[in-house]
């Protein structure tokens, strides 16, 4: 019975270490690298491809620069892809927005896509507990495949941005951000932060609308998941003028699952040990004071992935 019983168990945790998702990691931040890690993942970017970043508020100067991200966006022969905000600042028009996006270099380098410029459409969630669908500009339409390049760092209300935030508040329209961000309360932008009062219901609206992006590409098989820990500061780069950087850049992570992706950029984060010139600490006490690793709970309980991971350095190869 003993020997049937330790079977089992070595079954069990056999089973357990097969389940755990990949996390590919280099610490070299440069546009060789981030192609590198792109092939690391082994699914090829085939078709019209969207490569979806945040171009930057204006004035802020962390977002993810052309520089680094051109190789890898030639590589796929990708378009850039956007929508517009849904609070006040240079991207809340298409007018600001695409002056921004100029003004922080992305044209005339790359091909870029406001996908909410001629509309939006709902797409399907299989989580409805808060939000019952997910709103996206109808030019996601257009694409076959998505590359989700994430900037890590934290978030004035999410208290983390990565992947999960990328595919879910970035994708959305603005109207779609509203949705998410009031938790399904109101669809419209008109007056959406005076009913921001469910903290744990939006960010379970983020995993839920991050899902709904993720099985829109062919159920997660035409989509895959970059973050560059680099410039984290506690703020996203919706912030016109952020904190300043008190962590050092770390380097660039990448997997095919979304949960274990910010999950490893967060364990990274919170097993820092503080010294001079990078300081864990504020953006520690962001995440836990939005209550922001709640959004990665939720999506793992939802299905979208697991936050149990197997970390592969690139750079060892």
């Amino acid at each position: 019975m003993k020997k049937l019983i330790v079977l089992a168990m070595a079954v069990l945790l056999t089973t357990a270490a097969m389940a755990q998702s990949k996390v590919y990691m280099t610490q070299d931040i440069s546009p060789k690298s981030l192609v590198k890690i792109y092939k690391a993942l082994g699914r090829e970017a085939t078709g019209r491809v969207a490569v979806k970043i945040s171009t930057g508020e204006a004035g802020n100067p962390n977002y993810l620069k052309p520089e680094l991200i051109k190789d890898l966006v030639k590589e796929v022969n990708g378009t850039i892809v956007e929508c517009n905000t849904a609070y006040g600042g240079k991207r809340m028009t298409f007018k600001d927005h695409w002056q921004t996006i100029k003004e922080h270099g992305f044209l005339p380098t790359f091909k870029v896509d406001l996908m909410d410029e001629e509309g939006e459409f709902q797409i399907p969630v299989q989580d409805t507990k808060n939000i019952k669908y997910d709103i996206v500009g109808t030019h996601l339409k257009n694409y076959d495949f998505m590359i989700n390049l994430a900037h890590f760092k934290g978030h004035p209300m999410g208290g983390l941005g990565g992947v999960l935030k990328n595919a879910s508040i970035g994708v959305a329209s603005a109207n779609g951000k509203a949705n998410i961000h009031t938790a399904g309360y109101q669809q419209v932008v008109e007056g959406m932060w005076s009913h921001v009062e469910n903290q744990d219901g939006f960010l379970e609206s983020m995993a839920a609308a991050a899902q709904a992006v993720h099985n829109y590409f062919d159920e997660g098989k035409k989509i895959l998941y970059i973050a560059v820990m680099n410039n984290m500061t506690v703020d996203c780069d919706c912030v016109a003028s952020p904190e300043p950087v008190k962590l050092k850049d770390y380097g660039i992570l990448a997997s095919l699952d979304p949960v274990a992706l910010d999950q490893a950029c967060v364990d990274i984060v919170f097993n820092m040990q503080p010294s001079e010139g990078n300081d864990n600490r504020p953006l520690m006490k962001r995440i836990n004071q939005r209550h922001g690793t709640h959004t990665i709970d939720w999506a793992e309980k939802i299905g979208l992935g697991s936050k149990q991971y197997t970390l592969i350095n690139i750079d060892k190869k």
